[in-house]
C-alpha cells in the first residue's frame, strides 16, 4: 500500500518488480535495464499486447494506467525505430517503461484495446515517424498539416520540410509547392573588416586620392598622404585652465550688478522710464493712458 506522509505521497520501492516480471512474461522479455531508479524492459515487438495486459492485471505488478507512447529513432540500427510504453501504477504509485524495436516495415500490434487513449498516442508515433500499427482503427495524421510529405522527427528528415505553403492571391487560396532555395547572392568574404576584400568593385578608383602634382586621374601612391605644416603657419590657440576659457564672464561690472537686482526694482526703474514718453494715440483720436495715469 502507499503510505503518505504528510502531503506528500511516497512511492512504494522497485524491490522485486523486475523477478515478477521476469516470471510473468517469461520468453517475452528480452532484456532489463535498471537505470538512476528507473527499470526499463526490452520486450518482443509481436508480443506488446500480451506483455502490457500482463503488467496491467498480474498482482504485484498492477501498472493500470498508459501514460505515454513515445518514438526514438536510430538510422544507423536495422530495426532504427524505438517505441517506449510508460506506465504507471494506480495503487502503488510507481512507474515502469516497456521497450520495442521495428523498422520501417513492420507494424506494431496496436494496443487500443486495453486503453483506448493509445488510439491517439499511437497515431503521434505514426504521423512522426512513420511506424504503423496493425490493429489501429483510425491511423491517421494527427499532428502535421494535410498533404504533408515525409515524417519531420526522422534524422534524415531535413530541416526545411519537402513542401512549403503560403497565400496565392491569384488563385486567393492557401497553395503548396516544393521548397525553394534558391543561392543567388550567397558569394562571402570571410575576411576580417580592417583587411578587405582582394577584389575591387567598379568605381572604387574614385576613393582613392590622387598624387600630388600629377597628372589628373594618375593613380596615387600607396599608403597615406602626409600632409606637412606651412612655415610660419598660425598655431591654433590652446587654454591650460578653464580660467582661460572665458566661459561666464561678465561683459561689465554694470550688466551684472543689473542683472543681480531684484524684480521689484526693476519694474520701478522702468515705469518711470515709461512716465516721460507720450503714450501713441489710439483708434479716431482716443487717447491712451500713459502707465504713470496720466494721459496723452
Amino acid at each position: 500500500m502507499v503510505s503518505v506522509i504528510g502531503h506528500v505521497p511516497r512511492t512504494s520501492s522497485d524491490e522485486g518488480v523486475v523477478e515478477a516480471a521476469r516470471a510473468a512474461l517469461g520468453p517475452a522479455l528480452l532484456e532489463v535495464k535498471e537505470h538512476v531508479g528507473e527499470i526499463t524492459l526490452i520486450v518482443s515487438r509481436e508480443e506488446i499486447a500480451h506483455v502490457l495486459k500482463t503488467l496491467r492485471d498480474t498482482p504485484g505488478l498492477e501498472y493500470q494506467q498508459l501514460m505515454e507512447i513515445a518514438g526514438v529513432d536510430y538510422p544507423e540500427r536495422a530495426d532504427r525505430f524505438e517505441v517506449n510504453y510508460q506506465l504507471l501504477s494506480l495503487t502503488l504509485n510507481r512507474r515502469i517503461r516497456v521497450k520495442l524495436s521495428t523498422d520501417e516495415e513492420t507494424p506494431v500490434p496496436s494496443v487500443t484495446s486495453l486503453w483506448p487513449v493509445a488510439g491517439w498516442l499511437e497515431r503521434e508515433v505514426y504521423d512522426l515517424y512513420g511506424v504503423t500499427f496493425a490493429g489501429n482503427p483510425d491511423l491517421r495524421r494527427i499532428l502535421t498539416d494535410y498533404g504533408f510529405e515525409g515524417f519531420p522527427q526522422r534524422k534524415d528528415f531535413p530541416l526545411t520540410g519537402h513542401v512549403e505553403l503560403r497565400y496565392s492571391e491569384a488563385e486567393k487560396r492557401v497553395v503548396y509547392e516544393p521548397v525553394a532555395l534558391p543561392q543567388d547572392f550567397r558569394t562571402f568574404d570571410f575576411l576580417m573588416p580592417w583587411q578587405g576584400p582582394e577584389y575591387r568593385l567598379p568605381g572604387d578608383e574614385k576613393a582613392e586620392p590622387q598624387a600630388v602634382g600629377g597628372p589628373t586621374g594618375a593613380p596615387a601612391p600607396a599608403g597615406p598622404i602626409k600632409v606637412e605644416p606651412k612655415p610660419g603657419g598660425h598655431t591654433p590657440k590652446t587654454t591650460d585652465t578653464p580660467a582661460e576659457t572665458g566661459g561666464g564672464a561678465p561683459a561689465d561690472r554694470e550688466a551684472t550688478r543689473q542683472a543681480r537686482k531684484p524684480a521689484a526694482e526693476k519694474a520701478e526703474q522702468e515705469v518711470s522710464k515709461d512716465s516721460d514718453v507720450p503714450a501713441p494715440k489710439g483708434p479716431k483720436g482716443s487717447d491712451r493712458r500713459r502707465p504713470g495715469g496720466g494721459t496723452a
